[in-house]
Order: structure tokens, then C-alpha cells, then sequence
């Protein structure tokens, strides 16, 4: 943590000295980034003030100010995360508390504000950084659009709670969802301060995948974030996934976040207090890490989120606004039902009958294990989230993503999971294996459909494949395939709607 508090000071100290280097003003001060290929780029903007000391398990407070010119050319610090699993979307190091910054990519000749595009990473909540080179919004900018990749808290950092936490806390302050804020108040600053580089604060869209199109659900659904976006794209975003409200058992009996918090506190043998609980060293919090994806739910704050995403797309009062959302066709293909928490569970709810005829849908018990999971997870939940969100009369557009390089070295049958990410942003040559034409031309087809769809709201034109309304023709989607895009029904229906049947039975169950 001292190694990346000086790299940042030395960072501050060293402005860039070319005399055409672009700069921008922003509500905290001026900045100064830098020109490449016909693209600026500013990075390491802090977007809230560093929620260290009192201010860790604090909602997001205001970013610092300056008056001189600010450098900005190096990424900011990772936000505090277990060591790096091999997954390019994590960024280099350093490492700090002090992780709130966003980063910026533009066009540097532009006419008029711009649309604006914020990724939020993946990474399961624990993982991921808004710095991969992964997502650099260089080749996204090049078509027209201003991008932005921010950092928000992970792990127990961003999603926390203890009853000496909420004791100190002041009447009306939310707790418990503070990654969640963090994206709210990163999407507050791109709302105040967009247009200094050359972006329309009225025309913005959060996209994000896994973890990240987890949070763009809750954003969907979230009263903080209303207005603050106007369009959406959800990659492999779950939508099923249940809650945890902070002091109560969730709906099915999950402990509240707090009996968790408490739980691990004593389990680590700390304090029960707030002060002892802020003065652990930001590595104690990562052991064990937490399973959001398990049995450690995602927090219903009651301010920032206040009900299931399912839930709440059911009764419309989701944003009504343009979505796209969609999955890849091999999600979890390594997963087995009654291998990972909470879908061993709804493996093991299955009645007989149930069981013969999944197993029959899926060709046998080898066609189950490797796909029951993936649709559970991912394809069931996104074709809900469409129909539903589709009913409520908003422009909805589906897809799958089945595009597999040749030097695929996994035995997945698909696209694994992740595997889309440097064709939306155009950046193959992340991935670190050779990819060949077809490659390149998906990538071109995804970044131009996801950038008139910034642009417009609707990602056809350009002489692509047209891509079907959800609306207007319902159950029909674009699949990416490695011999290009093409329109079709939405494939296995009749597995998922075994599955959505199984799934009004379990929740309903008393």
C-alpha cells in the first residue's frame, strides 16, 4: 500500500511536457493526458475521494481538487484483490484502498458531443480492473463514441457489512453495497464532468460482462442510478441471482449480510468493533474470499438496490431504456450441477420426474453436466430478462456469442465464458494466441453493433446483418458465429423452458 501512495504522488509530480498535449477541465480541476493514433486519452481520474481509514465501509465521499494542471497518464492503483489468476482483464499493478479512478478515451478531432460508453469489469466481485489492456477504449473511441473503464471496491472492501459497522453509521446512510456505489457515484461524475471531453452526458451507456453485467442489472433497478445512463448492455449478467438483505435472512433463509460479516470477523479472530474492524490490513479481508456467485448474495441496501433484479423486471420498474443482453454458447461448460453452490442446490431440488426429462432434453447425462449449469446461470435468466423487459414495451435485442478461434486450447465446444470481451473492444491482440481473419471480422461486426447501438439505441446499420427486435419478433436473436452474424430462433428453447417451468416451481415453493 506505501509503494502505490508514492507511486501516485509521483505520478502528480511529473506533467507531461509536450505542448500539444490535450487537456480537459473538470469539476475538480484540469487535467492533462495524451494524444496517440488520433485518439486522447486521460487515466487515473479519481472519481471519489480514497475510502481509506474512516472512510473504508464509507459510501463514496467527494473527489479531492486541484488548481494546477493534473497529470493524467498512468492508470491508477487496482482496487485490493487476491493475486491475479491469469485473467487479462485484471491490469497491472500497483495495488491499493486508494483505487477510485476512471479512465478516459476520446476522439481527438470531434464535432459535437459524443456518445458515451462505461464499461464496468468483471471478475466475480473479487477480481478485474477497469486498467487491462483488455479494455482500452482506444479502437471503441475510433468509431465515434467516448469510452470509459472505472475501478470500484471488490470483495469484502465493496460488499460488506457488520452490526458495529451499521451501529456507527448515521441515520439515512446506505451500507453493505459500497462497489455498487462506487458505480453510481462514477456514473455521477461522468454526468458532471463528460462534456470537458467531448462527451453527451445525455447520451451514455454501461455495459458490462459477468460481474460487470451483474451490476448493470442492479443499474437497471437501481433509484440512485435512474437517469443517469440511457442505455444498456448486459453480458453474461446472471439475472436470477438472489439478494441478501443487510440485517434480515434472504427470502430463502441466506444469511443477512451482516451475520456474514460477523461470521468472518470472528472466525478471523477480530474485534467487534468498527475501529478494529478498519484497522485489519486490507490483505487480512481477501481470506477466504467471498463467493458472490455462491452462497454469498450480492446486498439488497435498501437506497441503492432494493429488490431482486428478477423481481423488479417482472413488475416493470426496470430503466426503460434500450437494452441489449446476451450470453456465450459454452458459459460454464467445466462446471458440473454438483460442483458449485447455489445450482448443486437446484440440482438436488429436482423432483424425478424433473430429472428424466432434463436429462432427455439434453440428449443424457453428459449433455446435462456439461450444459444444465450455463443455462441455469446465463442463457434462461437473459431470455427472461428480454421477454420481460420486451413486454414493458422498450427496445430489446438478444444475442449469443459462439465465435472460437482455432487456437481455442480449451475442450469447451463454444465460447466460454469471457471469451467475447477483446471482440467488443476490438483489442485481439490481448488475448495472447494467435487469431486469424475471422477473428478480426467478428470483432469489427460486435464493436460496430455495440457503438450504433451507443450511438442510436438500436445497434443495426452499416450494411451488417440486420439484427431482430426482441420485440417485435420475439424469441429470435443474432448469434455470432465464426462465418459471421446471423439472425435466428433462440436456440435449445425447449431446455430453457424446462427451466423456467423448475424455476416458478422452486421459488414458489414455501
Amino acid at each position: 500500500m506505501i509503494l502505490a501512495s508514492l507511486f501516485a504522488a509521483l505520478t502528480l509530480m511529473t506533467v507531461p511536457s509536450a505542448p500539444d498535449a490535450p487537456r480537459a477541465e473538470t469539476r475538480q480541476g484540469p487535467v492533462v493526458g495524451r494524444t496517440a493514433e488520433g485518439i486522447e486519452s486521460f487515466k487515473g481520474l479519481p472519481y471519489a475521494a480514497p475510502p481509506v481509514g474512516p472512510l473504508r465501509w464509507r459510501p463514496p465521499q467527494a473527489a479531492p481538487t486541484w488548481t494546477d494542471p493534473r497529470p493524467a497518464v498512468d492508470y491508477g492503483a487496482l482496487c485490493v484483490q487476491p493475486p491475479a489468476n491469469g485473467d487479462p482483464g485484471v491490469g497491472p499493478p500497483p495495488m491499493s484502498e486508494d483505487c477510485l479512478t476512471l479512465n478516459v478515451w476520446t476522439p481527438t478531432n470531434r464535432a459535437g458531443p459524443l456518445p458515451v460508453m462505461v464499461w464496468i469489469h468483471g471478475g466475480g466481485f473479487n477480481n478485474g480492473s477497469g486498467t487491462a489492456a483488455l479494455y482500452d477504449g482506444a479502437n471503441l473511441a475510433r468509431r465515434g463514441v467516448v469510452v470509459v473503464t472505472i475501478n470500484y471496491r471488490l470483495g469484502r472492501l465493496g460488499f460488506f457489512d457488520h452490526p458495529a459497522l451499521a451501529a456507527e453509521r448515521p441515520n439515512g446512510e446506505v451500507g453493505g453495497n459500497y462497489g455498487m456505489m462506487d458505480i453510481v457515484a462514477a456514473l455521477e461524475w461522468v454526468h458532471d464532468n463528460i462534456g470537458g471531453f467531448g462527451g453527451d452526458a445525455g447520451n451514455v451507456t454501461v455495459f458490462g460482462e459477468s460481474a460487470g453485467g451483474a451490476a448493470v442489472t442492479r443499474l437497471m433497478i437501481s433509484p440512485r442510478a435512474r437517469g443517469l445512463f440511457h442505455k444498456a448492455v448486459i453480458q453474461s449478467g446472471l439475472g436470477r441471482d438472489e439478494g441478501a438483505p443487510l440485517d434480515q435472512p434472504s427470502a430463502s433463509g441466506r444469511p443477512s449480510l451482516q451475520d456474514r460479516g460477523a461470521a468472518w470477523a470472528d472466525q478471523a479472530r477480530i474485534g467487534a468493533s468498527a475501529e478494529a474492524l478498519r484497522a485489519v490490513p486490507a490483505e487480512r479481508l481477501l481470506r477466504p474470499a467471498p463467493s458472490f456467485y455462491g452462497g454469498d448474495n450480492l446486498p439488497i441496501d435498501g437506497q441503492v438496490v432494493t429488490e431482486d433484479v428478477m423481481t423488479a423486471f417482472a413488475a416493470g420498474r426496470q430503466a426503460p431504456v434500450p437494452l441489449i443482453l446476451g450470453t456465450n454458447s459454452a458459459e460454464f461448460w467445466w462446471v458440473r450441477p454438483t460442483e458449485v453452490s447455489p445450482y448443486g442446490e437446484l440440482d438436488d431440488a429436482m423432483t424425478v420426474d424433473e430429472r428424466v426429462a432434463f436429462h432427455a432434453a439434453y440428449g443424457g447425462l453428459d449433455g446435462y453436466n456439461a450444459h444444465v449449469v450455463s443455462d441455469l446461470a446465463f442463457n434462461e435468466p437473459v431470455r427472461a430478462l428480454a421477454r420481460l423487459h420486451a413486454r414493458a414495451g422498450n427496445p430489446t435485442f438478444l444475442y449469443r456469442f459462439d465465435v472460437v478461434p482455432d487456437s481455442n486450447p480449451e475442450p469447451s465446444g463454444g465460447a466460454t465464458h469471457a471469451s467475447e470481451r477483446p471482440y467488443v473492444f476490438d483489442n485481439l491482440h490481448t488475448v495472447g494466441r494467435p487469431l486469424g481473419d475471422r477473428d478480426a471480422r467478428a470483432a469489427t461486426a460486435m464493436a460496430d453493433y455495440w457503438t450504433t447501438f451507443a450511438k442510436i439505441g438500436d445497434p443495426n446499420g452499416q450494411g451488417r446483418p440486420a439484427w431482430p427486435e426482441f420485440g417485435r419478433e420475439p424469441d429470435r436473436l443474432l448469434e455470432f458465429t465464426n462465418d459471421g452474424p446471423e439472425a435466428k430462433p433462440t436456440p435449445f428453447q425447449d431446455r430453457l423452458d424446462l427451466i423456467e417451468v423448475f424455476y416458478a416451481r422452486v421459488q414458489s415453493a414455501p
